[in-house]
């Protein structure tokens, strides 16, 4: 399990330490309405993966922006699943495959991150082991987000901003996430806060 210094610190990403495997066309950039739908979508791609894994699939559950009820997001279901060892790949990658996700790429140095693409609905599939960090901080940052209607609309405003600039320059999904980073991190140190996993910052 995560220690809260581990949770609290957060690795920066470096596009040289991915390992490609396969690319995909990049999907318009483009923040919708939240969707009653995505839950749904979701129930239905957990079937699918845990039909493919069974008890490997240890844990399967949505995060991201489509996981929260009331929130724009990109027309696109965000899931981790944990596994007990990402580097095992031979346990786990082919019966993905099979079931319809592409292995799209590894991050070794980044908590040992794996990930895959579905077409549809189109899914971001994120691989970790069970003491990832990144795991607690996705479902800290969903769940605060689901019970704060003032930090979801927060973020609901610099997505729509974000993604503005980041389509109309013909950014990346990365350029993207870069622009809303900032109020992700100052709603992430709230949350550490709030979950005594943090001090308070103070403000001069």
């Amino acid at each position: 399990m995560a220690t809260p210094s581990e949770v609290t610190t957060i690795l920066e990403f470096d596009e040289k330490d991915i390992q490609t495997i396969a690319t995909r066309p990049q999907k318009p950039l483009k923040i919708v309405e939240y969707r009653p739908e995505w839950p749904a979508k979701f129930a239905e791609l957990e079937r699918r993966i845990r039909q493919a894994l069974g008890d490997r699939a240890v844990v399967v559950q949505h995060v991201g922006s489509t996981s929260v009820p009331g929130l724009a997001a990109k027309d696109v279901i965000d899931i981790d699943l944990v596994v007990a060892d990402p580097t095992d790949e031979a346990t786990y990658v082919p019966d993905l495959q099979a079931a319809g996700f592409q292995f799209m790429f590894r991050e070794p140095t980044w908590y040992q991150h794996r990930f895959f693409h579905f077409e549809e609905p189109y899914t971001n599939l994120h691989v970790f082991g069970a003491d990832s960090p990144e795991l607690v901080r996705h479902r800290l940052f969903r769940d605060w987000l689901r019970e704060h209607e003032d930090d979801r609309n927060r973020y609901t405003q610099v997505k729509r901003e974000a993604a503005e600039v980041t389509a109309a320059e013909g950014g990346s999904v990365q350029a993207y996430n870069n622009r809303k980073e900032p109020v992700l991190r100052g709603i992430l140190q709230r949350v550490f806060e709030a979950h005594g996993l943090a001090t308070p910052s103070t403000k001069s």
